[in-house]
């Protein structure tokens, strides 16, 4: 509980949050992921195929998700002290599906555009580590997460 605790009250001031909540809302079911590797599809066509492919990842990568996290069933943080920033679907936090498809859009569209894997891999941390920030998932669904959308990918390459 202390690394979340961490996340939870390091570097908090209204307008960081504000800039969090928008941010960590893109990641909602993949949307940004799918928006990048829908404007690949469309602006790079001699790569279309291989951006549909990429979109098909990080489906595949929230299929999956949110599979484990039926079985798993594990319950989302409760501080009690610090409520979360941001309301959830559920109350299922493992793995996380923010975590999940965004490692999966990384690893995923940097094969195409591989002068922009650092900011790919930079926007999926940020995205991951939103969601601790904002009170709805262990720092270890978030890890779990990242292996399972970076696994995810590899296989669909």
């Amino acid at each position: 509980m202390s690394l979340l605790r961490i996340f939870r009250t390091f570097g908090h001031s209204p307008p960081a949050e504000r800039a969090v909540l928008a941010f960590t809302r893109l990641g909602e079911h993949g949307a940004l992921w799918f928006a990048l590797a829908g404007v690949g599809a469309a602006v790079v066509q001699d790569r279309r195929e291989g951006f549909t492919r990429a979109a098909a990842a990080i489906g595949a990568a929230y299929g999956v998700n949110q599979l484990i996290k039926l079985a798993v069933r594990r319950q989302r943080p409760d501080l009690d002290d610090l409520p979360p920033l941001i309301k959830t679907e559920t109350q299922i936090s493992y793995p996380s599906a923010h975590a999940s498809t965004s490692f999966a859009g990384a690893r995923s569209l940097s094969r195409l555009a591989p002068a922009a894997g650092p900011a790919l891999y930079a926007a999926a941390a940020a995205m991951a580590l939103s969601r601790p920030y904002v009170g709805v998932h262990y720092p270890s669904d978030i890890v779990a997460g990242a292996m399972l959308g970076a696994a995810v990918a590899e296989l669909a390459a």
